[in-house]
C-alpha cells in the first residue's frame, strides 16, 4: 500500500530508507519505489562490495542452491538485484577506519560461498600479517568449558568495557538462557542490566499462582501441582502468610504424601479429612506426634478458604462452550481470592513492573470485544497460550551502559564493545526447522523461501555485529550435558586467519576466563570421604527381617541412618497406582484365595479366585482407567494361576500364605531374624516350598543363587529351624520365585539352579545362614562400620533414601577413602 501510494504521489522531499535488507517482499517492493524517487535513497547495511564477482554472482544466480540461502549476503544481491541496481554502482555513504575495514574483508572471506572457497589460496596471501594484527587486535575469543563459566567471562567483559565513562556495551545473542544467566552475574558487580528480551511473564510469581490455580482445577489429579499452589509465595487466602505456609505443610503430610490417588483441589478437604482418621488405624508415620490441635485446625481453615478461593473456577468444570471473557473474570476473582493478604487487599499480586503486566493482558481478555468459546478443560492451555508471548521489561532501574540484545535489536545500534555470546550451531546459526505444513516444493511453487533463508539473515547479523570497535566472540565447549559445535562462521574465520593470528584473540579471552574463575576461588577443600560411621555396639540393630538383609550387605549406611540415627524417609507424593501396587494387590488376592480354597481341583476354584479378585479390587478403589487395564490382565492371569496350582496340587497337603516366622537367634551372633513368607506349600516327608510372588523382574534368579538377595534362602534356615511355629521344623524342598508376568502367564522360576550349577535347598539355606552369622559377627566388632553402598544395587543410581546424607554425588567424584570414616 506504501509503495503504491508513493508511486502515485511522488513526494517534493526526501525519503530515505535505512538498514533494511528486504527479505520481506513487501518491504523489498517499498524499497525499489523508494530508490527510484527523485530525493530517494536506500541505506544498504553492510553491502561486502570486496566480494569478487564470481563469488557475488553465484550468490544472485537464479535457482540457487539451499546453501547458498545461507550467505549473509544473498538477501541483498537480491534486493539491488530487484531494483536494478549494479553493485558497482552502489556508493559507501563513510569510508570506514582502516583496521575495521580489514577486519570486514577478513570476515567477507571467511564467508565466501562454499562454491568459491578455492579462492582461499589466492586472496589469502593478500593480506599482510601486520594488517591481519591490527584487523583482530579489538576482537577477543572466549572458549569457556561450559555455559556458566561463558556467563561469567562475558559479565566480566561487559563490566570492564564501561569502565571509562561513556563507553557503553551490548551483549547480543539469541539464547534466551545465556542472557538470564549474564544478567544474574551481572548483578554480582551491581549492574542490573538492560535487557530487551526482559523476563517471561509467565515465570513471574503472579503469573504462576495464576497458571498453578487453572491447572488444580481444570486438571486434577497432580499432586506437584497442588502442592505448588499451597506452598507458592503469593498465597494468602485473607491469612497471615506465617500461618500458610504451616498449615500447607500440615495438608502435605496428611493428604498428599504416601500412598495412591489422584487429588483435587475441590475436595481436598474431605481428602484431608478421610486420611487424619486413619491416621490411626495402623502403624502412625514418624511425624503423627507433631500434630497439634492448633495445626490441624489451622489446615482446615486453609482448605476451607482455598474451596472457597477457586469456587469461581470450579463453577465451569464440565462445561463445553465456555466464553473467554466469562473464564477470564471468573480467574481473576480466584486470583485475587488467592492472593489476599490478610489485610484484604491484593496489592502484593500486581505489585512491580511483572504485575502491572499481568493486569494489562488480564484487562484486555475482559475486555474482549470478539466472541471466543471453547471447552472450559482447555482453559489452562489456552492461558499458557496467551501468556507465553508477553515478556516483562523494567521500567526503570536498569543500568542504559550495559544492554542485552537479541539479533535484531542489535541491527541498528551501536556499542563500543560488542560481545556475540553463545557461537555454537543451533544458536547461531539456530538450526533451520521444516515447515510443519508446508514442504520445500510447495513454498518453492508459491515463492515462498526456505528455511535456509534464516540461516542467511543470522549470517549477515553477525557479519554487522563484527564491524564493532571492540568484539567479544564467545561459546561453551558444552551445551547442557552434551558437547557442543562451534558455529559454522567462527569455524571459516579461525581457518582462514589461522592458528597464529588467532593465538592473540584467544590469550585475551584466556585472560577473561582466568578472571573469572578468579571471582569463585577460595581454599580448596577435599572432597567428603566416603562414610562409615562406627557408633558404639550398644546402639547397633539386635534385630533384622529377612528383607533387611540385603540392604545390610548393599548399603550397610542405609541400615544406620534407619536403624541407628532413626531417620525415616518422608513419603513420596501421592500419586497414580503403579507396578508396586499391583505387586501389593495381586499378593492380597492369591493370599485371600489360599484361606478361601484349600483344594484349587475344586470346579469352582477359578470363580472362587474371580471372587477375591473383585473383593480386594473393590477394597483397592483403583481409578476408572487403571482398573480397566488391570482387571482384564488379572482375569487372563487368573485361568493360568488355577492351572498352575492343579498341576502342584497332586504333591501339597496343605497351603499357608503370609506365614510369619518368628524372632530366631542366628547362630552364637545373640542378634535375631524374623521373616514373613509369601507362600509355604507342605508336602509329604516333612518337606516345603517356600514360593515367593514377583510381578517384576527383581530380583533376578542370579542374585538370589548367588545369595546377593539372600531373602527367600534364609526363610529356608528359618524353616529348618522351626520358626515357622505353625508349620514346626520342616526341610525346605524347593525355593522359587513365581514370576506373574503381564501377558498373563506364570513362570515357577526355581533359584536353586543357576548357570548349570545346582544345589540342594538346605545347601542354599545353610549357606545363606553362615554367611549372615559371619556378617553380624562382623558389625559386633567396634571398629566395623557402616559403609555407604558396600554393593549398589545399580551402578550409577545415587536415588536412595540416604544417598543424599551420605553424600553420595561428593565423593564418589573423587573423594571416596575407604580407610577413613566419619564417626557416629
Amino acid at each position: 500500500l506504501e509503495a503504491a501510494r508513493l508511486k502515485r504521489n511522488r513526494p517534493a522531499g526526501p525519503v530515505i530508507a535505512a538498514g533494511s535488507t528486504g527479505s520481506i517482499p513487501a518491504t523489498a517492493e517499498l524499497l525499489g519505489v523508494i530508490a527510484g524517487l527523485p530525493n530517494g535513497a536506500v541505506v544498504l547495511p553492510g553491502l561486502d562490495k570486496g566480494l569478487d564477482e564470481a563469488s557475488f554472482a553465484a550468490i544472485s544466480a537464479p535457482g540457487a542452491r539451499p546453501a547458498t540461502l545461507g550467505h549473509p549476503q544473498f538477501g541483498l544481491a537480491k534486493l539491488i538485484g530487484g531494483i536494478g541496481v549494479p553493485r558497482a554502482d552502489v556508493e559507501e555513504i563513510v569510508p570506514a577506519d582502516r583496521a575495521l575495514a580489514i577486519r570486514a574483508a577478513l570476515v567477507g572471506e571467511a564467508l565466501r560461498p562454499a562454491e568459491t572457497t578455492e579462492l582461499w589460496t589466492e586472496t589469502r596471501p593478500g593480506f599482510e600479517a601486520e594488517d591481519i594484527r591490527q584487523a583482530l587486535a579489538g576482537v577477543t575469543l572466549v572458549e569457556a568449558a561450559n555455559e556458566r563459566d561463558e556467563a561469567v567471562a562475558i559479565a566480566i567483559a561487559l563490566k570492564r568495557a564501561v569502565e571509562q565513562p561513556g563507553q557503553r556495551a551490548a551483549l547480543v545473542t539469541g539464547d534466551r538462557a545465556l542472557a538470564r544467566r549474564v544478567s544474574v552475574e551481572l548483578l554480582r558487580f551491581g549492574v542490573a542490566a538492560d535487557d530487551s528480551g526482559g523476563t517471561p511473564l509467565t515465570n513471574t510469581p503472579a503469573a504462576t499462582l495464576l497458571r498453578l490455580a487453572l491447572q488444580a482445577v481444570f486438571r486434577p489429579g497432580d499432586p506437584v501441582a497442588l502442592l505448588s499452589l499451597l506452598k507458592h509465595p503469593l498465597l494468602g487466602l485473607g491469612l497471615d502468610r506465617t500461618s500458610v505456609r504451616p498449615a500447607a505443610e500440615i495438608v502435605e503430610l496428611v493428604a498428599l504424601r504416601g500412598g495412591t490417588g489422584r487429588p483435587d483441589a475441590a475436595s481436598l478437604a474431605s481428602l484431608f479429612e478421610a486420611r487424619l482418621s486413619g491416621l490411626g488405624d495402623s502403624r502412625p508415620p514418624f511425624w503423627f506426634a507433631r500434630l497439634t490441635v492448633r495445626g490441624i485446625e489451622q489446615a482446615r481453615d486453609m482448605l476451607a478458604r482455598l474451596a472457597e478461593a477457586l469456587a469461581p473456577l470450579t463453577a465451569f468444570r464440565g462445561e463445553q462452550d465456555a466464553d473467554l471473557a466469562a473464564l477470564t473474570r471468573a480467574s481473576v476473582i480466584a486470583l485475587e481470592n488467592l492472593g489476599r493478604a490478610a489485610d484484604g487487599g491484593p496489592a502484593e499480586l500486581y505489585a512491580g513492573d511483572a504485575g502491572e503486566k499481568l493486569a494489562e493482558l488480564l484487562r484486555g481478555l475482559v475486555a474482549a470485544s470478539v466472541p471466543f468459546a471453547f471447552a472450559a478443560a482447555e482453559w489452562p492451555d489456552v492461558m499458557d497460550a496467551l501468556i507465553a508471548p508477553e515478556t516483562v521489561k523494567p521500567a526503570q532501574g536498569t543500568d542504559r551502559n550495559i544492554a542485552i540484545w537479541g539479533a535484531l535489536e542489535a541491527r541498528l545500534q551501536s556499542v563500543d564493545t560488542l560481545v556475540i555470546g553463545g557461537l555454537n550451531e543451533g544458536v547461531w546459526p539456530r538450526k533451520p526447522e521444516s515447515d510443519r505444513f508446508m514442504s520445500r516444493l510447495m513454498k518453492t511453487g508459491i515463492d515462498l523461501e526456505p528455511p535456509e533463508r534464516r540461516i542467511g539473515l543470522a549470517a549477515h547479523d553477525f557479519q554487522m555485529a563484527m564491524g564493532a570497535k571492540k568484539v567479544v566472540l564467545t561459546r561453551a565447549a558444552r551445551s547442557g550435558d552434551a558437547p557442543a559445535v562451534p558455529s559454522r562462521w567462527l569455524q571459516r574465520m579461525l581457518t582462514f586467519i589461522g592458528k597464529e593470528h588467532a593465538a592473540a584473540p584467544m590469550r585475551r579471552g584466556a585472560a577473561l576466563l582466568s578472571w573469572a574463575r578468579a571471582l569463585d576461588a577460595g581454599e580448596r577443600l577435599d572432597f567428603a570421604p566416603r562414610p562409615q560411621p562406627r557408633p558404639p555396639l550398644a546402639t547397633r540393630p539386635q534385630h533384622f527381617s529377612v528383607t533387611e538383609i540385603e540392604t545390610l550387605r548393599r548399603d550397610p549406611y542405609a541400615v544406620y541412618a534407619r536403624r541407628i540415627l532413626g531417620l525415616v524417609p518422608l513419603d513420596p507424593v501421592i500419586r497414580d497406582p503403579g507396578a508396586a501396587e499391583r505387586g501389593t494387590l495381586f499378593h492380597a488376592i492369591l493370599h485371600l484365595f489360599s484361606r478361601r480354597v484349600a483344594d484349587p481341583r475344586a470346579p469352582d476354584a477359578l470363580q472362587s479366585l474371580v471372587e477375591a479378585g473383585r473383593a480386594c479390587f473393590a477394597e483397592a478403589a483403583l481409578p476408572a482407567d487403571i482398573e480397566a487395564v488391570w482387571w482384564p490382565r488379572f482375569e487372563k492371569l487368573a485361568a493360568n494361576i488355577i492351572q498352575w496350582e492343579r498341576q502342584r496340587a497332586p504333591d501339597v497337603t496343605s497351603r499357608h500364605a503370609e506365614e510369619r516366622a518368628e524372632r530366631t537367634v542366628v547362630g552364637r551372633t545373640g542378634v535375631t531374624l524374623s521373616g514373613r513368607a509369601d507362600r509355604i506349600d507342605l508336602l509329604a516327608g516333612g518337606m516345603a516350598d517356600i514360593l515367593d510372588y514377583k510381578t517384576g523382574s527383581s530380583p533376578s534368579k542370579a542374585q538370589a543363587h548367588t545369595l546377593l538377595s539372600p531373602q527367600l534362602a534364609l526363610e529356608g534356615a528359618l524353616l529348618r529351624r522351626g520358626a515357622f511355629k505353625e508349620l514346626g521344623i520342616r526341610e525346605p524342598s524347593q525355593l522359587a520365585f513365581v514370576r506373574l508376568k503381564a501377558n498373563g502367564d506364570v513362570d515357577p522360576e526355581s533359584i536353586l539352579e543357576y548357570n548349570r550349577k545346582l544345589r540342594t535347598a538346605n545347601e542354599l539355606s545353610e549357606d545363606a545362614w553362615a554367611r549372615l552369622e559371619k556378617l553380624l559377627f562382623h558389625y559386633a566388632d567396634p571398629t566395623t562400620g557402616y559403609l555407604s553402598r558396600a554393593l549398589p544395587f545399580r551402578e550409577g543410581e545415587v536415588d536412595g533414601d540416604y544417598d543424599h546424607l551420605a553424600r553420595v554425588l561428593e565423593w564418589s567424584a573423587g573423594g571416596e577413602s575407604d580407610d577413613e570414616a566419619g564417626e557416629a
